[in-house]
């Protein structure tokens, strides 16, 4: 029934839309991929946001799962006390509920930090991969005075260590995005050979283009191909140039089994590719069919948890992401409303369909609005748009700065019909004076 009235919509979607997209449509990627959540840990990295408490985390799990995650990073055991007991409540609440997901905690090339992940997993009773990591490029070396021999010792150490306690172990370059190849190729032949099951790409500083991503992605496939090796490929972008979004596209163009990413985009500096806003692109692009009818609960959520406010003009969850006080634009909406189609309403003036993600087309009414705003403002509050009504809101509009609010509008309508009533009142009064 489902897959009938999709045909049925894209039939119609075909008539009223031309799609410029569909010109060079990229197809869905031919590997299955899944999303990892890194909220709770690199998220709440941000300088600006804080770290929620335990029972906020473990809601956030269920969100997670509520709208198609598949793996998260629930921390860095070896941060203190606290991060280790967040960690091994996570990994037990994930077992106990059932979730289906996959739990991961981060660690540096250090044993000191790797152990704890082996005590979270002795503790909870849930196995965690470990992803492991160490700063790759030159620019990283020069500063940290390290050379690549460095680099290769302490990840070889931690590799072995991870790999005979037990755990599935992801190699993670930072700044990969940024690394020689020459480096690339002994840092991941290396690790593949000490038994890393993923090679974790990081574009750490946001320095990546779409096309470097690409290339990287592809180098990598070519590299594991000619090794013959059974390893997966995780993408981690950041958003300092703004094209996370965009560069998660390309690594899962280019072949990439995992992405990264957060809730809201929050991380250090700009932040991290946004889980939401990723997942918004997949579905509408039809990479992905889940429900997404979650999904801005979730990013409300990360909201609160985190102390992070959502920008007004965010999309899908932002304030105004529906909202309009334009004349032309109500008029339209309201034209498709009156038609009694509530499909072309929400697509007249808007390339994300708001119903499908729990939310609606809002009309305000502002100092760029015409009569559509106001009548039907009114009308979806059940009150009469009266032509003399809306002329007395709409001329009070026109000499307002800002967009009325709605205890401003409903006053104004108080207003009209208090100074409506006063002939009634005064004829009901005479009538009374008469008949003494």
């Amino acid at each position: 029934m489902r897959a009938g009235k999709a045909r049925r919509e894209s039939r119609r979607q075909a008539t009223v839309i031309h799609d410029w997209n569909l010109i060079r449509t990229a197809p869905p990627p031919p590997q299955s991929f899944e999303l990892n959540d890194e909220t709770l840990r690199d998220g709440v990295q941000s300088p600006s946001v804080t770290n929620p408490p335990l029972e906020e985390k473990l809601e956030l799990l269920e969100l997670m799962q509520a709208i198609g995650v598949r793996s998260v990073d629930i921390g860095l055991p070896g941060a203190g006390k606290r991060a280790f007991e967040d960690v091994v409540a996570q990994a037990r609440y994930i077992d106990k509920k059932k979730l289906r997901l996959i739990p991961n905690c981060a660690a540096r090339t250090v044993i000191a930090d790797i152990r704890p992940v082996v005590e979270a997993v002795q503790k909870s009773g849930r196995s965690i991969q470990l992803y492991t990591f160490i700063g790759s490029s030159p620019i990283r070396q020069w500063v940290e005075g390290w050379d690549l021999d460095f680099i290769l010792k302490t990840s070889v150490e931690a590799i072995d260590f991870g790999v005979k306690e037990g755990l599935e172990v992801a190699y993670v370059t930072e700044d990969t995005t940024r690394s020689a190849p020459q480096n690339l190729d002994r840092l991941f032949r290396t690790a593949i050979e000490h038994g890393a099951s993923r090679l974790v790409l990081c574009d750490t500083v946001g320095h990546a283009t779409p096309a470097g991503t690409r290339a990287l992605v592809e180098w990598t496939r070519a590299l594991i191909s000619g090794l013959g090796a059974e390893v997966k490929i995780d993408w981690h972008g950041h958003n300092d140039r703004g094209f996370g979004v965009i560069n998660a596209l390309a690594a899962l163009e280019a072949g990439v089994d995992r992405v990264h990413a957060c809730g809201l985009g929050i991380g250090e500096r700009v932040g991290n590719t946004s889980m939401d806003l990723l997942l918004l692109n997949l579905k509408l692009m039809g990479w992905i069919d889940y429900d997404l009818s979650q999904l801005v609960r979730y990013v409300q959520k990360v909201s609160s948890a985190c102390k992070f406010p959502i920008p007004r003009n965010y999309p899908l969850s932002g304030e105004d992401a529906f909202r309009t006080a334009t004349g032309v634009h109500a008029s339209a909406i309201a034209k498709a409303q009156a038609m009694g189609d509530a499909w072309l309403a929400d697509r007249v003036y808007s390339a994300v369909p708001a119903a499908e993600f729990g939310r609606s087309q809002e009309v305000e009414i502002g100092h760029m609005s015409g009569m559509s705003n106001v009548k039907f403002w009114l009308a979806s509050r059940g009150i009469d748009p009266s032509d003399a009504l809306c002329r007395e809101i709409l001329n009070y509009a026109k000499t307002s700065r800002r967009v009325l609010s709605q205890d401003r509008v409903l006053a104004l309508v108080e207003r009209f019909r208090s100074r409506a009533n006063q002939p009634v009142r005064a004829a009901r009064a005479a009538a009374r004076i008469a008949r003494v």
